[in-house]
């Protein structure tokens, strides 16, 4: 079984995910797509696209510095398109890995942007987060200690969802109500 977790940035999407992990013990397994894509950002490959596609200032110690590559590419569709021609192939590698792995397990893929790949058709349960800004904003700035401004170009940068796709749209960050939620799942 696959189950699907969408919402924007700040909306409990990892949090779900731990509480279906708990309510199935541990039966079930979390990829965290977001950070297949931090760790894409090591590969000496993607490293040299990257200079290539964005010159050698998104880079501090011979690291990308993701904080800078944002900047670029919240900023603009057609540069998140380049970044996304460079990374998508090497994350889908390790997603496809992750999912073979783990066949036999309930897997939750948890991305804001999993509605608009191959891997949203191929869950069972797709659940879409839906919390308001005010809250997201708040947690989304204390947990990458990011400022208002950050969060604003990832806000813009974000894409809107269709509620219809979705087996379940939560609105609440009452972790009581979620945890009622998960266990009805």
């Amino acid at each position: 079984m696959v189950i699907g977790i969408c919402g924007k940035s700040g909306c409990g999407k990892s949090t779900l995910a731990n509480q279906i992990i708990e309510l199935t013990n541990h039966s079930a397994v979390h990829l965290d797509i977001d950070q297949i894509g931090h760790q894409v950002l090591l590969l000496s490959k993607v490293k040299k696209e990257l200079v290539k596609a964005f010159g050698e200032s998104i880079f501090i110690n011979q690291e990308v510095d993701r904080k800078r590559l944002g900047k670029i590419t919240f900023h603009s569709k057609k540069e998140m398109a380049k970044l996304t021609d460079i990374t998508w192939n090497y994350m889908q590698i390790e997603i496809d890995r992750f999912l073979s792995l783990h066949q036999d397990k309930i897997v939750i893929l948890d991305w804001q942007l999993l509605s608009i790949t191959k891997y949203f058709p191929m869950c069972d349960i797709k659940i879409l987060l839906d919390i308001p800004y005010e809250i997201r904003k708040e947690r989304a700035m204390k947990r990458d200690h990011i400022t208002e401004e950050a969060f604003n170009l990832r806000e813009q940068a974000s894409i809107s969802f269709r509620e219809e796709e979705f087996d379940y749209v939560f609105k609440t960050n009452n972790i009581n109500e979620i945890k009622g939620m998960v266990k009805s799942l």
